[in-house]
């Protein structure tokens, strides 16, 4: 089964320095038919105006992956990471048994975009940690690059999860197997692309349950975030 999520259907925050849109329940925003997918709790695509970000906050036990798409995120946390997020860069912070972290955008007259993805884990109480690497575009172009996952990724998360990423042109096409039982998720981040001969604009998402493939075709400017998930 597929389902699609239009763009203008999800969740829409706008805080002045934060414009955030919420594919799942999150904060002020809650719709009980979209608590999650699987194991995938959060993806929010959020907008930082220069100057401003999230001060000091905690977490625990949660898989926290950040996409930038540009500007610069500045992250800070209390295991001693002071980290900026340029675009192409992925970056994994486990929770784990707590974590205090900040993010801000330092620049003086540019918008960092973003999207802040929770993954549940498979594992709790672990010590928190932190990975940051580059993910050239050359992986993405015209396949889906295993950017965070619990082994053979860009990035080790502790979840039953993988999370893929690629960039999509007029024939260039790619296909993802899906084991029996599991869930998937795909996130258009921006341009146009069909998802198992189904059509899908900037924002939009498929939900995907017991597909045994996911097939991307007929890129046009596309680039996309693919997660297979626990049930």
């Amino acid at each position: 089964m597929l389902t699609i999520r239009k763009s203008q259907d999800r969740g829409y925050a706008d805080h002045g320095w934060l414009k955030s849109f919420h594919s799942f329940s999150f904060a002020n925003y809650y719709n009980p038919e979209f608590m999650g997918w699987g194991n995938l709790r959060v993806i929010n695509e959020d907008r930082i105006a220069p100057g401003t970000g999230f001060g000091t906050h905690g977490h625990r036990d949660m898989e926290i992956i950040s996409y930038v798409l540009s500007g610069n995120l500045a992250h800070k946390d209390d295991m001693g990471n002071i980290k900026g997020i340029p675009p192409g860069d992925v970056q994994r912070m486990s929770a784990g048994s707590g974590v205090q972290h900040s993010e801000f955008n330092h620049a003086p007259a540019e918008t960092t975009h973003f999207f802040q993805i929770w993954i549940e884990p498979n594992v709790r109480g672990i010590p928190a940690s932190y990975e940051q690497k580059e993910v050239p575009p050359a992986s993405k172009r015209g396949a889906l690059s295993r950017i965070a996952a619990p082994d053979g990724a860009v990035v080790k998360i502790h979840a039953d999860a993988a999370l893929y990423a690629g960039l999509f042109e007029g024939n260039e096409a790619a296909t993802l197997t899906i084991a029996p039982g599991r869930k998937a998720y795909v996130h258009l981040i921006r341009g146009a692309l069909q998802v198992n001969g189904v059509a899908l604009t900037t924002g939009d998402a498929a939900l995907l349950d017991n597909e045994p493939t996911i097939s991307l075709t007929h890129g046009q400017d596309a680039e996309v975030l693919v997660f297979d998930l626990a049930p």
